[in-house]
């Protein structure tokens, strides 16, 4: 299955300086329950370091709400603060997640990681 880029794009966010895809968001791209990838962390969790995932405190969960225009039923979804995972720690994921659709999602996602840093690079040659 492929996933659209737009799609994708949509689900990086910054957080703490970080561009991360949440636990939710991810769940939903590789075709699993978000409990079930939570719990695949956590059984790995020596594979996720401060720089690969971390958990989003309650007020970093009310500011992100504030300033995402959702509606309201996508924003209950979210009852527990979510992992965040940086570029790394979705590449991880896939090490974990050990299913045919978790691994073409991921490539996808590494790719757009990639041209968004190439992107960035590109501007600030130019600036």
């Amino acid at each position: 299955m492929v996933v659209s880029d737009n799609l994708v794009m949509n689900k990086i966010y910054l957080i703490r300086g970080e561009k991360v895809m949440l636990d939710r968001d991810l769940a939903e791209l590789y075709g699993v329950e978000t409990k079930v990838l939570k719990q695949s962390v956590k059984r790995n969790i020596k594979r996720f370091p401060k720089d690969f995932m971390f958990e989003m405190t309650v007020k970093e969960l009310q500011n992100w709400r504030s300033q995402i225009v959702t509606s309201n039923s996508e924003k209950m979804g979210l009852r527990h603060s979510p992992f965040c995972f940086t570029e790394q720690g979705v590449a991880m994921l896939s090490s974990v997640l050990n299913s045919d659709k978790a691994m073409s999602v991921n490539i996808q996602i590494m790719r757009i990681f990639t041209r968004i840093r190439q992107s960035l690079v590109t501007l600030l040659n130019y600036v």
